[in-house]
Protein backbone atom coordinates (compact mmCIF):
# COMPACT_ATOMS: atom_id res chain seq x y z
CA UNK A 1 0.00 0.00 0.00
CA UNK A 2 3.45 2.62 0.64
CA UNK A 3 4.96 2.01 -2.29
CA UNK A 4 1.55 2.31 -4.38
CA UNK A 5 1.17 5.86 -2.45
CA UNK A 6 4.44 6.83 -3.42
CA UNK A 7 4.33 5.82 -6.56
CA UNK A 8 1.09 7.87 -6.99
CA UNK A 9 2.75 10.77 -5.51
CA UNK A 10 5.81 10.95 -7.37
CA UNK A 11 3.89 9.99 -11.07
CA UNK A 12 2.01 13.22 -10.11
CA UNK A 13 5.31 14.77 -10.01
CA UNK A 14 5.54 14.54 -13.43
CA UNK A 15 2.64 17.38 -14.12
CA UNK A 16 4.56 19.76 -12.13
CA UNK A 17 5.79 22.71 -14.69
CA UNK A 18 8.80 23.57 -15.30
CA UNK A 19 10.10 26.31 -17.66
CA UNK A 20 12.45 24.58 -20.16
CA UNK A 21 16.07 25.80 -20.36
CA UNK A 22 17.40 28.19 -23.23
CA UNK A 23 18.98 25.57 -25.10
CA UNK A 24 15.60 23.56 -25.49
CA UNK A 25 13.60 24.08 -28.33
CA UNK A 26 10.16 26.02 -27.81
CA UNK A 27 7.27 24.11 -27.17
CA UNK A 28 5.64 25.70 -30.31
CA UNK A 29 8.29 23.67 -32.06
CA UNK A 30 7.48 20.15 -31.26
CA UNK A 31 5.17 18.80 -33.93
CA UNK A 32 2.34 16.40 -32.74
CA UNK A 33 0.70 14.20 -35.20
CA UNK A 34 -1.88 15.24 -37.23
CA UNK A 35 -4.72 13.09 -35.41
CA UNK A 36 -5.41 10.40 -32.81
CA UNK A 37 -8.69 8.07 -33.01
CA UNK A 38 -9.09 8.00 -29.32
CA UNK A 39 -10.76 4.74 -29.85
CA UNK A 40 -8.01 3.08 -31.39
CA UNK A 41 -5.22 4.40 -28.84
CA UNK A 42 -6.87 3.32 -25.44
CA UNK A 43 -5.77 -0.03 -24.64
CA UNK A 44 -2.73 -1.91 -23.27
CA UNK A 45 0.83 -0.30 -23.70
CA UNK A 46 4.27 -1.09 -22.65
CA UNK A 47 7.34 1.39 -22.01
CA UNK A 48 10.43 0.26 -24.49
CA UNK A 49 12.31 3.34 -23.59
CA UNK A 50 12.39 6.28 -21.91
CA UNK A 51 13.74 9.48 -20.09
CA UNK A 52 14.76 8.66 -17.18
CA UNK A 53 12.45 9.70 -14.24
CA UNK A 54 13.01 9.63 -10.43
CA UNK A 55 9.28 8.05 -10.28
CA UNK A 56 10.21 5.07 -12.50
CA UNK A 57 13.03 4.52 -10.73
CA UNK A 58 13.90 0.94 -10.13
CA UNK A 59 11.12 0.03 -11.97
CA UNK A 60 10.82 -3.13 -14.39
CA UNK A 61 8.41 -3.77 -17.06
CA UNK A 62 6.66 -0.60 -16.60
CA UNK A 63 3.56 -0.94 -18.63
CA UNK A 64 0.23 1.89 -19.24
CA UNK A 65 -3.98 1.04 -19.33
CA UNK A 66 -5.72 3.66 -21.13
CA UNK A 67 -9.69 3.18 -21.05
CA UNK A 68 -12.02 6.17 -22.36
CA UNK A 69 -14.55 7.43 -19.78
CA UNK A 70 -17.97 8.56 -19.93
CA UNK A 71 -16.88 12.28 -19.88
CA UNK A 72 -14.70 12.33 -22.81
CA UNK A 73 -11.31 11.91 -20.50
CA UNK A 74 -8.68 9.03 -20.59
CA UNK A 75 -8.20 6.78 -17.14
CA UNK A 76 -4.64 6.31 -17.41
CA UNK A 77 -3.46 3.38 -15.10
CA UNK A 78 0.68 3.07 -14.64
CA UNK A 79 1.62 -0.42 -13.48
CA UNK A 80 5.39 -0.89 -12.88
CA UNK A 81 7.04 -3.89 -10.96
CA UNK A 82 9.92 -2.80 -8.33
CA UNK A 83 13.50 -4.04 -8.17
CA UNK A 84 12.33 -6.82 -11.25
CA UNK A 85 10.18 -8.27 -13.27
CA UNK A 86 8.68 -10.51 -10.10
CA UNK A 87 9.23 -7.64 -7.58
CA UNK A 88 5.90 -5.72 -5.78
CA UNK A 89 3.50 -4.39 -7.70
CA UNK A 90 3.44 -0.72 -8.01
CA UNK A 91 0.07 1.21 -9.63
CA UNK A 92 -0.46 5.17 -10.23
CA UNK A 93 -4.30 5.98 -11.17
CA UNK A 94 -4.60 9.05 -13.22
CA UNK A 95 -7.11 10.79 -15.96
CA UNK A 96 -5.90 12.23 -19.02
CA UNK A 97 -7.90 15.12 -21.10
CA UNK A 98 -7.41 16.35 -24.75
CA UNK A 99 -6.41 19.91 -24.79
CA UNK A 100 -6.39 19.87 -28.16
CA UNK A 101 -9.69 18.78 -29.62
CA UNK A 102 -8.83 19.04 -33.26
CA UNK A 103 -5.68 16.73 -33.48
CA UNK A 104 -6.12 14.39 -29.90
CA UNK A 105 -2.56 14.59 -30.05
CA UNK A 106 -1.70 17.11 -27.12
CA UNK A 107 -3.13 15.79 -23.86
CA UNK A 108 -2.61 16.69 -20.09
CA UNK A 109 -2.28 13.95 -17.56
CA UNK A 110 -2.86 14.47 -13.83
CA UNK A 111 -2.32 11.31 -11.24
CA UNK A 112 -2.82 13.84 -8.04
CA UNK A 113 -5.01 17.03 -9.01
CA UNK A 114 -4.69 19.93 -9.66
CA UNK A 115 -0.78 19.02 -11.22
CA UNK A 116 -1.11 18.10 -14.79
CA UNK A 117 1.62 16.93 -17.50
CA UNK A 118 2.24 17.12 -20.55
CA UNK A 119 1.63 14.21 -23.40
CA UNK A 120 1.94 15.05 -26.48
CA UNK A 121 1.97 12.29 -29.17
CA UNK A 122 4.94 12.68 -31.32
CA UNK A 123 5.19 9.94 -33.76
CA UNK A 124 2.52 7.35 -34.11
CA UNK A 125 2.25 3.78 -36.34
CA UNK A 126 -0.54 3.65 -38.76
CA UNK A 127 -1.82 0.61 -37.43
CA UNK A 128 -1.52 2.05 -33.65
CA UNK A 129 1.21 -0.52 -32.29
CA UNK A 130 3.73 1.89 -31.20
CA UNK A 131 4.10 5.78 -30.33
CA UNK A 132 6.49 8.43 -29.27
CA UNK A 133 5.44 10.14 -26.73
CA UNK A 134 7.17 13.58 -25.09
CA UNK A 135 6.63 16.54 -23.57
CA UNK A 136 7.57 20.53 -24.96
CA UNK A 137 9.93 20.86 -22.31
CA UNK A 138 11.78 17.95 -23.75
CA UNK A 139 12.58 16.63 -20.50
CA UNK A 140 9.82 13.38 -20.62
CA UNK A 141 10.38 11.08 -23.41
CA UNK A 142 8.36 7.54 -24.26
CA UNK A 143 8.37 5.11 -26.88
CA UNK A 144 5.76 2.98 -26.30
CA UNK A 145 4.47 -0.79 -27.90
CA UNK A 146 1.50 -2.91 -27.97
CA UNK A 147 3.95 -5.52 -27.50
CA UNK A 148 6.51 -6.37 -24.93
CA UNK A 149 9.01 -5.75 -27.53
CA UNK A 150 9.65 -3.54 -30.49
CA UNK A 151 12.40 -3.73 -33.19
CA UNK A 152 15.06 -2.26 -33.07
CA UNK A 153 15.21 0.13 -36.77
CA UNK A 154 11.40 1.22 -35.15
CA UNK A 155 13.44 2.30 -31.90
CA UNK A 156 16.37 3.80 -33.74
CA UNK A 157 13.76 5.55 -35.89
CA UNK A 158 11.99 6.99 -33.35
CA UNK A 159 15.10 7.84 -31.45
CA UNK A 160 16.41 9.87 -34.52
CA UNK A 161 13.38 11.67 -34.49
CA UNK A 162 13.13 12.72 -30.95
CA UNK A 163 16.84 14.33 -31.29
CA UNK A 164 16.02 15.79 -34.29
CA UNK A 165 12.96 17.38 -32.28
CA UNK A 166 15.79 18.87 -29.66
CA UNK A 167 15.34 15.93 -26.75
CA UNK A 168 18.61 14.30 -25.15
CA UNK A 169 18.10 10.64 -26.63
CA UNK A 170 21.53 9.94 -25.11
CA UNK A 171 20.31 10.07 -21.27
CA UNK A 172 17.24 7.49 -22.72
CA UNK A 173 16.86 4.08 -21.41
CA UNK A 174 15.50 0.71 -22.22
CA UNK A 175 13.17 -0.67 -19.96
CA UNK A 176 13.10 -4.31 -19.09
CA UNK A 177 10.32 -5.94 -19.93
CA UNK A 178 9.40 -10.19 -19.70
CA UNK A 179 9.01 -11.73 -23.33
Amino acid sequence: MRLNLVFSIAISMLGCVTAPSPSKAAASDLPTVEYVDLQRYIGHWYEIAALPQWFEEGCFGVQADYALRDDGKVSVVNTCYEGALDGPVKTANGVARVVDVQTNAKLAVSFFWPFEGDYWILDLADDYSYVLVGAPDRESLWILSRTPQLDETIIEALLTKAAALGFDVTQVRRMVQAE
